[in-house]
């Protein structure tokens, strides 16, 4: 089954780490990736900060086109992060496989999927 992992966190937070902390954070982010790719085909993406982000709101009459805001709007501290995309046999095998990349500096969800269509690739 497809699983996302997603990362929550306060935006900020890991910049403004020591470099020896933010080195031994990313140490499980690179063995996440090594084991993932040792399997097969993952995805992972890091979010740009919420400054460069847009919204779109929907208005009350569906043939009205949304109206466009600057930013998220989340009442919360907490922003989200990044995501990992790859496929586990269990829960249990995706929740072995998040523990890699747990710190005390982000929240971890995973929740599994369901693939709606399209074709990504790495960037060029």
């Amino acid at each position: 089954m497809d699983y996302a992992i997603l990362i929550y966190g306060t935006e900020g937070t890991f910049e403004r780490l020591p470099p020896e902390k933010q080195e031994e954070a990313m140490e499980g982010h690179y063995a996440l990736q090594a084991a993932l790719e040792k399997r097969g085909a993952y995805g992972t993406v890091k979010l740009m900060p919420t400054t460069s982000a847009v919204t779109l709101r929907p208005t009350s009459d569906i043939h009205e086109k949304p109206t466009l805001m600057d930013g998220p709007f989340a009442e919360t501290k907490e922003r989200f992060l990044g995501i990992y995309i790859a496929q586990f046999d269990t829960l249990d095998e995706a929740i072995s496989f998040t523990e890699m990349i747990s710190s005390p500096y982000v929240s971890l969800e995973i929740r599994p999927i369901a693939w709606a269509g399209g074709v990504l690739g790495a960037p060029e």
